[in-house]
């Protein structure tokens, strides 16, 4: 999972993305990411997270044709961008969210259970959002398989398993420049 992010010509002011991949290092990745980036030559990477723990489950990527394991839970990992307001603050705050969960409405529920959803409107702002829509919809959260390039889809699929006393993934930020991946 990584956060690309660029000024595109004409803007005044950064844009991002979440860019999904599989891959063992960023190096491996530079090249789709740059397919996934209208203007490959202006972005940089923000943050990034390899995901392989996820709320007490280790994310497995297994070939397609691989049988599925027993072990295997049958649940779905999924990915919001929550956004919302604060009072006097020029800005939308985002809050980005993996979870796993059964399906679509159970997603939901959690990312209205965040501190950030309670805490991130006011007055006139209304309440905090899944970006994109002007409320709160469960069409902007996104399964992970949803999201991956159609390529992946074919080859790959996600697998998730119980785990504990396991953290959940480091998270790396700081500009990276896609410029010293291609060496």
């Amino acid at each position: 999972m990584i956060m690309l992010g660029a000024t595109p010509p004409g803007r005044h002011i950064e844009q991002h993305d979440i860019f999904f991949g599989i891959g063992s290092s960023l190096k491996d990745l530079a090249a789709d990411m740059k397919e996934f980036w209208p203007e490959p030559e202006r972005i940089h990477i923000d943050a990034w997270r390899e995901v392989a723990v996820v709320e007490s489950y280790r994310v497995a990527v297994v070939p397609k044709e691989q049988p599925v394991s027993p072990d295997a839970v049958n649940k779905k990992l999924f990915f919001i961008n929550l956004g919302g307001y604060q009072e006097n603050k020029f800005e939308e705050q985002h809050y980005v969210l993996l979870t796993v969960k059964n399906d679509r409405a159970a997603a939901f529920r959690e990312a209205k259970d965040t501190l950030f959803y309670k805490t991130n409107s006011f007055g006139p702002a209304g309440n905090s959002h899944i970006d994109d829509k002007y409320g709160v919809d469960v069409d902007d959260l996104y399964e992970i398989d949803e999201v991956l390039a159609p390529a992946l889809k074919e080859k790959y699929r996600i697998e998730l398993y119980p785990v504990t006393g396991v953290k959940e993934d480091e998270l790396h930020l700081g500009y990276v420049k896609m410029s010293t991946l291609e060496k």
